[in-house]
């Protein structure tokens, strides 16, 4: 029996779907909008600039890898016993079937790093999510406002990086000492029909003053365009805003300007090698696409860091050809930068790239890419006679 058959049946039934349509449209728009977001601006006591540079050296790698890359840095609370955590990937090579997500901390008394520990490897988080995965990479991670841990990580399947999806992991357990931080797996994000992939994430989020954060992504199948997703204080998805309508940019850094008023700063894939920028004035509800910045970008991933009102910090690989050159920018206004300090040097062939950035214990520290090698760290503090301010 087929139902254009029988039109009454076929009716009463196109109805009931139109009623059930309209139904969950009306608990939708009951639903409350989340108030609009503004972003936490500027840290507490923050260096007077220009600043000097206090220490530097690498994190210790796990014994058995050849290769590191993509590191994060997560400033700890006070009552950690370490200053902060940085989270990278680490195998024998990039995409190779045995990295993992390595950690390790800055101990507050040592005042040194200590061993590393591999947190996250494929097998076990497929095993819970009931799937395979390929490869992992590219973590980047984020305290709630319980305290929690929340490590989101990029898993590919068959495709390679352009297939990627984001894996949200969250702290398992109330201890955050390195020897029993364990996280559990929460899901892929819902951000695509096309089975959650192509989205990406690699750059530090954008906290809020309502506790939660902005995380910034990119999709990357084909066309290549920037994100933010918002998160609850709980460390809940909300909604997902796209940043440029522009279709060859990645990785975008957030840099808030006023609480309601920020930039992204992006990766730029195209042939001008600039850093290309978008604004928004109204927390994230629009954007729109600015002109590139006069400073270049090698198709290489940047750091921001707001400090304080007219105070922010950018670390790139200002060269249009290559990452063997890194160095540290300061800016009143997002958008006109001036060099503060060189940081690695090198020549063509080298990379130090992948650059991270964070605000702790009084300090500003960056992280990057050694040669592929090792994840290199420095320190930055005010000039001796000038205090935090």
């Amino acid at each position: 029996m087929r139902l254009r058959d029988h039109p009454y049946r076929f009716g009463l039934l196109l109805l009931a779907a139109l009623g059930l349509l309209a139904l969950d449209l009306c608990q939708r728009g009951a639903t409350p909008l989340p108030p609009q977001p503004r972003a936490v601006l500027g840290k507490e006591h923050p260096p007077a600039l220009p600043l000097q540079l206090r220490a530097q050296g690498h994190i210790p790698m796990p014994p058995d890898a050849a290769a590191a890359h993509a590191s994060a840095l997560l400033p700890m609370p006070e009552d950690s016993p370490a200053v902060l955590t940085a989270f990278w990937f680490a195998g024998d090579r990039e995409s190779a079937p045995n990295v993992q997500i390595a950690a390790a901390q800055f101990n507050r008394a040592s005042q040194r790093w200590s061993a590393p520990r591999y947190l996250v490897n494929r097998h076990a988080v497929g095993k819970e999510l009931g799937f395979g995965l390929r490869r992992l990479g590219n973590p980047v991670a984020w305290i709630d406002a319980h305290k929690r841990i929340h490590l989101f990580v990029v898993a590919t399947g068959l495709g390679g990086w352009s297939a990627g999806r984001i894996l949200h992991l969250r702290q398992k357990g109330g201890s955050q000492a390195l020897d029993a931080l364990e996280f559990e797996s929460l899901g892929v994000l819902p951000l695509s029909w096309l089975w959650n992939t192509s989205f990406l994430v690699r750059t530090a989020p954008l906290p809020l003053e309502d506790g939660g954060m902005l995380l910034p992504a990119y999709f990357e199948l084909g066309i290549k365009y920037p994100v933010a997703l918002r998160f609850d204080r709980e460390g809940r998805y909300v909604t997902m805003q796209r940043i440029s309508r522009r279709g060859h940019l990645l990785q975008p850094a957030l840099l808030p300007i006023s609480p309601t008023h920020w930039l992204a700063l992006m990766r730029n894939k195209a042939s001008e090698f600039r850093v290309a920028v978008a604004q928004t004035e109204d927390s994230g509800e629009s954007w729109n696409d600015l002109p590139n910045l006069a400073l270049h970008n090698p198709d290489s991933s940047i750091a921001a860091l707001n400090l304080n009102a007219g105070q922010s910090l950018l670390v790139l690989n200002n060269t249009p050809d290559g990452r063997h050159l890194l160095d540290l920018y300061q800016s009143a206004n997002g958008l006109d930068w001036q060099l503060a300090h060189p940081l690695r040097h090198g020549t063509p062939g080298q990379e130090f790239s992948y650059p991270a950035i964070a605000w702790a214990n009084g300090s500003v520290w960056i992280s990057y890419t050694d040669q592929r090698q090792r994840i290199a760290w420095l320190r930055f503090g005010p000039e001796d006679g000038s205090k935090s301010r």
